[in-house]
């Protein structure tokens, strides 16, 4: 019931514009084992090659176990604790064999603020700090980064967010000050079935300015329709449709409304769980 973490600042927005566009082809399965262990297989076809994974969950009480393998043979593990202490979560994950790029996180969350810190699991560790403060309808919180082999921050981000039953706004300051970013999204109905999002950006090292509006309605309860179109002159859209419960179609496309002769790009995903 608090603010959520600083991650979630702009994520509705950000979700609304981004999230399930895929210009890949994608398929995915999912079982589960009677022992409670989730096995999800994907296969990607991306510019003629192809890569895939295979991953496992598996929950036991307060303990979550992921696992991942890749067509590289790299391995990722990620173990979450759940209120080890009171409203903490713990999240522990090892690469192999990449053994520097592992991380240990920790969460705290309060009625009036959250806070994370993730320190890398080497010998010059990376030291990642995020905190919010506010209620669920009006956060506001930062984040940084320190490298501690170089002795310079990698980032130091800040963000204001409102939230409202019928719409949800934010302003994020990012990249060490160099983006200045603000979103708004708005549900057009009780129901929620449809909503529009605009988003505007102003990168200041390159003076640059992008505006992104969309939107998604849903046609019935099983089918969802998105767009968005930047000033850029960038048009995508997308439908997702479930064939049977937790079971997604996806198919999307963009093209350069500004340069027509260029071949649009086209995705397909298919998600089948049982």
């Amino acid at each position: 019931m608090g603010p959520g973490l600083f991650s979630e600042i702009g994520k509705k927005a950000k979700d609304l514009l981004t999230k399930d566009y895929s210009y890949d082809q994608k398929f995915t399965v999912a079982t589960y084992s009677d022992a409670g262990v989730a096995l999800t297989s994907t296969a990607v076809k991306k510019a003629g090659l192809s890569t895939g994974d295979l991953a496992a969950q598996y929950k036991y009480k307060n303990t979550l176990i992921d696992v991942k393998v890749d067509t590289e043979s790299n391995i990722s593990t990620t173990l979450t604790f759940v209120d080890i202490m009171p409203s903490t979560k713990a999240i522990a994950s090892l690469k192999f064999p990449n053994y520097n790029s592992g991380k240990v996180e920790v969460q705290y969350f309060h009625d009036h603020a959250t806070f994370t810190t993730a320190v890398g699991l080497n010998q010059s560790p990376a030291v990642d700090l995020s905190g919010t403060i506010g209620t669920p309808s009006f956060a506001f919180g930062a984040e940084a980064g320190y490298d501690t082999s170089s002795g310079t921050f990698t980032k130091y981000n800040a963000g204001i967010s409102v939230t409202n039953p019928d719409y949800n706004a934010s302003i994020i300051l990012a990249d060490k000050g160099d983006t200045l970013s603000a979103s708004y999204v708005h549900h057009l109905d009780l129901m929620k079935r449809s909503a529009g999002v605009a988003e505007i950006a102003r990168r200041f090292s390159t003076n640059e300015n992008t505006f992104t509006v969309g939107g998604s309605y849903a046609v019935d309860p099983l089918t969802v329709v998105k767009a968005r179109l930047n000033n850029h002159g960038k048009l995508a859209a997308l439908m997702q449709h479930e064939i049977k419960l937790k079971s997604f179609l996806t198919i999307s496309g963009e093209f350069d409304t500004k340069a027509l002769d260029k071949t649009p790009r086209f995705g397909l995903a298919l998600a089948l769980k049982p």
